[in-house]
């Protein structure tokens, strides 16, 4: 028969321990883990913190027409966000999203590459 009774929870959980948040020493009253409240405020918070996942980065907000293509009906030209001609100063038609062909600096539309790409039926 064991000298301390199993049941008794003053006998076998009390004793000298060491608080994990600040490392003192402190006699330890049944199933106490830290020595004070504010060490157990303090991992309380640490361990909320640790949980938290962090909010999703936004990415800068742009333009959505700094990324359009806008072409002039009469001179054909075209422009990488401007929405006016400037030889004609007349109003541009919205071709699409796009940007400038590495190859040649002019200014290409998702669209057109999507049209270029489409397979062309054979002809009999």
């Amino acid at each position: 028969m064991p000298e301390i009774p199993s049941g008794d929870d003053n006998a076998t959980t009390s004793g000298v321990r060491s608080c994990p948040v600040c490392a003192t020493l402190f006699r330890r009253v049944r199933r106490q883990r830290y020595c004070s409240d504010n060490c157990r405020r303090t991992a309380w918070r640490r361990r909320q913190a640790a949980a938290e996942p962090e909010p999703p980065a936004i990415p800068a907000a742009r333009s959505r027409r700094d990324t359009t293509i806008y072409e002039h009906g009469e001179c054909e030209t075209r422009y990488l966000g401007e929405q006016w001609c400037h030889d004609c100063n007349q109003p541009c038609r919205r071709i699409g999203v796009g940007g400038l062909c590495p190859h040649c600096d002019e200014p290409v539309a998702i669209p057109d590459l999507l049209q270029a790409a489409e397979p062309r039926p054979a002809r009999r």
